[in-house]
């Protein structure tokens, strides 16, 4: 198999809100906060569904790298329930072998509030439910071995049990890479975040908001310093400055894709991550892996959701 990834599996909930609704309930535009499954149902109650779709950040990636004809598994954790059969049919519905046998459980599948503003950015408010209740014994030893690369997301890092997935996981690995996922991540998560990336992962996504938190860096000159003397590949977004490949002393920048329509933000991350992770894997250079990252998010963020079909 070529890329093995593990992450939250989350039913993705998208609604279209006006800037007033994001102040008024005391959320940070274009941030994830965690809620209980109360207030989760309580910020629903006011709102138009526009689309409800399987999502969870590495799963989006991960879909989009079967579209592209490789060959790809997931780990994620969901309940037997009626959201759970929908997510699973959602991922073998996209050639993906999912690496986990549903059962009941306490907690229901995970879902994520999705808040489209006006401006396509989004906002995500978090129900994990049994998602973020991943535990060792959920991650197949053989599909980790039998992977390539295993991609993680910073959203599914927590102390206790998720941590001793993630172990579990890096320390059965061919390759490692990892998203940061969100800067309330990094920030929640720092000092752990950084070992990861200094001495546990062999590729590392961010946007420039969290390397910048992550490092306390006061320019990106010196996010660049860092990631260089790191000898590891970084691989950085950083919205209309385009995106940026930096392993060893070589730095690679590539320019977004100009005039489009955009509708929505969501997924913008996830699949420029599954863009670039098929030219990476598929032994394209650097320069071309982020023109792929670039295609594909420049494709998502002119619809709806975060899957492209």
């Amino acid at each position: 198999m070529k890329i093995l990834g593990i992450g939250n599996a989350i039913v993705d909930v998208i609604c279209k809100v006006e800037d007033s609704f994001i102040t008024n309930n005391g959320l940070t535009k274009s941030t994830m906060k965690l809620v209980d499954e109360t207030e989760f149902k309580k910020l629903l109650s006011n709102l138009k569904i526009e689309e409800t779709i399987s999502g969870g950040s590495v799963a989006n990636s991960i879909v989009g790298l079967s579209q592209f004809g490789n060959k790809v598994g997931f780990i994620g954790k969901i309940n037997d329930d009626e959201l759970g059969v929908k997510y699973e049919v959602g991922l073998k519905k996209e050639n993906v072998e999912y690496f986990y046998s549903k059962k009941k459980e306490e907690l229901s599948t995970g879902t994520c509030l999705i808040l489209i503003t006006p401006d396509s950015e989004r906002t995500m408010c978090t129900f994990l439910g049994i998602a973020g209740k991943v535990n060792e014994n959920d991650v197949d030893v053989n599909a980790v071995k039998n992977s390539e690369i295993i991609f993680l997301e910073g959203y599914l890092w927590d102390e206790g049990d998720p941590k001793k997935a993630f172990d579990k996981a890096i320390q059965n690995s061919n390759k490692v890479a990892m998203s940061l996922s969100d800067l309330f991540c990094v920030e929640r998560h720092k000092s752990h975040f950084l070992n990861l990336v200094k001495n546990k992962l062999d590729i590392t996504f961010a946007n420039e908001q969290e390397i910048l938190s992550l490092i306390n860096a006061k320019n990106f000159d010196e996010v660049i310093a860092f990631c260089k003397q790191l000898k590891k590949l970084i691989v950085i977004t950083r919205g209309e400055k385009g995106s940026i490949a930096i392993q060893k002393n070589e730095v690679i920048e590539c320019d977004t894709q100009k005039n489009l329509k955009i509708v929505d933000l969501t997924g913008a991350g996830d699949l420029f991550a599954g863009g670039f992770l098929h030219g990476y894997i598929n032994k394209l250079s650097l320069k071309e892996s982020l023109k792929k990252g670039t295609e594909m998010s420049s494709k998502i963020i002119q619809k709806l959701g975060a899957r492209l079909n």
